[in-house]
Order: structure tokens, then sequence, then C-alpha cells
């Protein structure tokens, strides 16, 4: 058991507050060009802030846009027939920008994994399964994938599993 001495701020705490901090100012500091929840406009938002090439796959109930980057990171947009991003997929050597990737949902993915932080071993995969957000990570240096989606978007008929 550990003791604290009055006056003096634990290292964790500490370290807690400093992430904390730092997930505030990143969803402060740069605006959300949004990409889950957002219409399908902001693939193109999404494609000219990660400087990738661009192609559009339809399937029946939905088309998948598929941004590849020079560094090989491919991000996959779902998007719905009326136009609404509800999934994102990613994977390749770098973890691609989350703020950019989740949009309006990114201060609950940034609040989830904070909650996770005591719990969630850093090499494991993450699992988060919020109201309104599903977020799965894993990988390890030079080869991440993850995908997010929100659940009541999905398009009836479309399994979650699809968001690969």
């Amino acid at each position: 058991m550990e003791t604290c001495t009055p006056g003096v701020v634990h290292p964790r705490k500490l370290w807690l507050a400093l992430v904390g901090i730092a997930f505030m100012m990143l969803a402060v500091s740069f605006p959300a060009l949004a990409a889950l929840g957002g219409d399908v406009n902001s693939v193109q938002e999404d494609q000219a802030h990660m400087k990738g090439s661009l192609q559009i796959h339809p399937a029946a109930a939905y088309s998948v846009h598929e941004i590849t980057t020079s560094t090989r990171t491919v991000v996959r947009e779902y998007v719905s027939p009326e136009g609404k991003v509800f999934g994102v997929a990613w994977q390749g050597p770098f973890v691609p920008d989350m703020q950019q990737l989740l949009g309006t949902s990114f201060q609950q993915y940034a609040a989830a994994v904070q909650a996770n932080r005591d719990t969630h071993a850093r090499r494991k995969p993450l699992n988060i399964q919020e109201p309104g957000l599903v977020v799965q990570t894993s990988g390890h240096v030079r080869a991440y994938s993850g995908r997010a989606y929100i659940p009541e978007m999905v398009p009836q008929g479309v399994s979650a599993e699809t968001i690969r």
C-alpha cells in the first residue's frame, strides 16, 4: 500500500493529470475535420489532411472510401446511402490522426481511453464499447490496425464486422 505525504503530489497522479491536459489541448487546439459521424464531404477533407490517394468501392448498402497515405497507412471510411460516415478502419505502420478520424466523437474516445488507463496495458488491444461509440485498436511498432463506428448509424442489414 502506498502512503502519501501531505503536500507531495504522487507521480502517477501527476502523470494522469498531464495526460488529461494533453487530451484537452488536442480537443481545443485543432479543428476537427469530422470523419466519423460526418458527411461524405469529410472524406475529401481527410484525404487532403492525410495527403493520400482515394479510391471508392461501392457495395450494396454502403460505399467504402479508401485513403492510402505515402507511408502506406490505409484508412477506410464507410459511408451510408444517406451520405454519412458510420465507420472508419485503419491499418499500417502508423496510427492515423485519431482526432481527424473520429471528428466529434474524439472527446468521448479520449475520455474512455483516460478511464481505461488503470486497467489497460499499453501493449494489449484496446476495446472501447460506449453508448454511441465503439473503438477497437491493436498492433505494435509499424503494424497498427483498428476500427471505430457509431452503432446507431450502421445501416440496416450491414454487420459491424464489415468495418475492417
